[in-house]
C-alpha cells in the first residue's frame, strides 16, 4: 500500500535551533534562582506530614476512634463522642485535614476541626460542621475567637455533599491574616486590623483539634430536631493529615520570642511570610465573593437583633 503520510520532517540547523537553546538556557537559570530562593527558605521548627500518629494523639474517649489504614474514624453513640488533638502548638503556617462527614440523618451531631490556644483569653479558629436530617444540607459554622472573645459566627452551606467523599478543610495563619479553605476555596478571612485598634491573633500558640459529639440542644434548626440514636453510630471519617507551620517549643517562652521565632527575618524565611500573602489574590477575593453571594446563610455582620451596633470590625473588612 502506498502511504500518504506527510514527509518527514528534516534536521534543523544550529542557527536555527540558537533562540531555541537561548530560550531554554534562560529559564533553566530562572529556574534554578527560584529553587535556590526556596530552599533559602529556614525550615527548622516546620513540621509537614500526612499520617496521623506523627501529628496528632486521642484526646478522649480512646475507644471511640477506630484505625483503618490511613484513615481516622471518630465515633459517637449515646454513651460518648470522641476527638484528638495535635501533639504540638503551632504559630502561623496552614493546617489541613480531609474529612468525609457523617452519613445520612446526622441531625443533633456536630463534627468539629478547629486551632486553639489555651485559657481564658484564648484565640480560636473553628469550623464546626452541623449536622441535618436526611436530604438535608449541612451547614459549615465557623468563628474566630481573639483573646477569649467569639461571637463571630458565620454560616454556610455547601456546593457538594460532604457525606459522599473525603474534601480538604484548611485553615491558613499569619501575622495579617486568617484564611478558611473548603477544596482551596476561600470561604472566610479575617483580616488584620490592629492598626484601627482591633485586637488581632498572633501571640499565642495553637494545638489543632477535632471531634464529634452531641449538639442537639442547638445544632440542627435552633435545637428542634433531636439526634436520633438509633441511626447511631455517628462517623466521621479523617485522613490526609498536614501541618505545615512553625512549631512552638515544648518549654515555655515568652510571646515575643516566639513570634520573633515563627516571623520571617533578613536571616530566616517563612513561606507564610512572603508578600503575596498578606491579602487574598484577586482569585481568591472572586472566590470569597461567590461564596458571600450563594453559600452563606448567617453573617454576625448583619446580624442586628445580636448586634444593635455593628461589630467594629465589620465596618473595616470583608470576612
Amino acid at each position: 500500500m502506498t502511504c500518504r503520510c506527510p514527509p518527514l520532517p528534516r534536521k534543523p540547523t544550529n542557527k536555527e535551533l540558537a533562540p531555541f537553546l537561548v530560550t531554554m538556557a534562560v529559564s533553566v537559570f530562572r529556574m534554578t534562582l527560584l529553587m535556590g530562593f526556596f530552599m533559602g527558605f529556614v525550615m527548622v521548627g516546620l513540621v509537614t506530614s500526612a499520617k496521623f500518629d506523627e501529628l496528632f494523639q486521642p484526646s478522649w474517649a480512646f475507644d471511640h476512634l477506630i484505625y483503618e489504614g490511613e484513615q481516622l474514624k471518630l465515633k459517637l453513640d449515646n454513651a460518648s463522642g470522641s476527638g484528638f488533638q495535635s501533639k504540638s502548638k503551632y504559630l502561623f503556617g496552614k493546617v489541613n485535614i480531609q474529612i468525609k462527614l457523617v452519613e445520612g440523618d446526622s441531625a443533633g451531631t456536630v463534627t468539629a476541626f478547629y486551632m486553639s490556644s489555651e485559657g481564658p483569653n484564648h484565640n480560636e479558629f473553628d469550623f464546626e460542621f452541623l449536622g441535618n436530617t436526611t436530604g438535608e444540607p449541612y451547614l459549615i459554622q465557623t468563628n474566630v475567637y481573639v483573646n477569649g472573645v467569639g461571637n463571630r459566627e458565620q454560616r454556610l452551606n455547601l456546593w457538594f455533599d460532604p457525606t459522599k467523599d473525603f474534601h480538604n478543610y484548611s485553615i491558613f495563619w499569619n501575622p495579617r491574616q486568617v484564611i478558611f479553605l473548603v477544596d482551596d476555596t476561600v470561604v472566610r478571612q479575617h483580616s488584620n486590623l490592629e492598626h484601627k485598634g482591633i485586637p488581632f491573633p498572633k501571640d499565642q500558640p495553637m494545638g489543632v483539634y477535632s471531634s464529634i459529639w452531641n449538639a442537639d440542644d442547638w445544632a440542627t434548626q435552633g435545637g428542634r430536631i433531636k439526634t436520633d440514636w438509633s441511626h447511631a453510630p455517628f462517623i466521621a471519617s479523617y485522613q490526609g493529615f498536614q501541618i505545615d507551620a512553625c512549631e512552638s517549643p515544648a518549654s515555655s517562652v515568652s510571646a515575643a520570642d516566639l513570634t520573633k521565632k515563627c516571623t520571617s527575618s533578613a536571616e530566616n524565611k517563612y513561606w507564610w511570610d512572603e508578600p503575596a500573602l498578606s491579602e487574598l489574590n484577586l482569585h481568591q477575593s472572586h472566590q470569597l465573593l461567590w461564596v458571600k453571594a450563594n453559600h452563606m446563610v448567617y453573617d454576625y455582620c448583619s446580624d442586628n437583633s445580636r448586634f444593635p451596633v455593628t461589630p467594629e470590625e465589620c465596618q473595616h473588612h470583608h470576612h
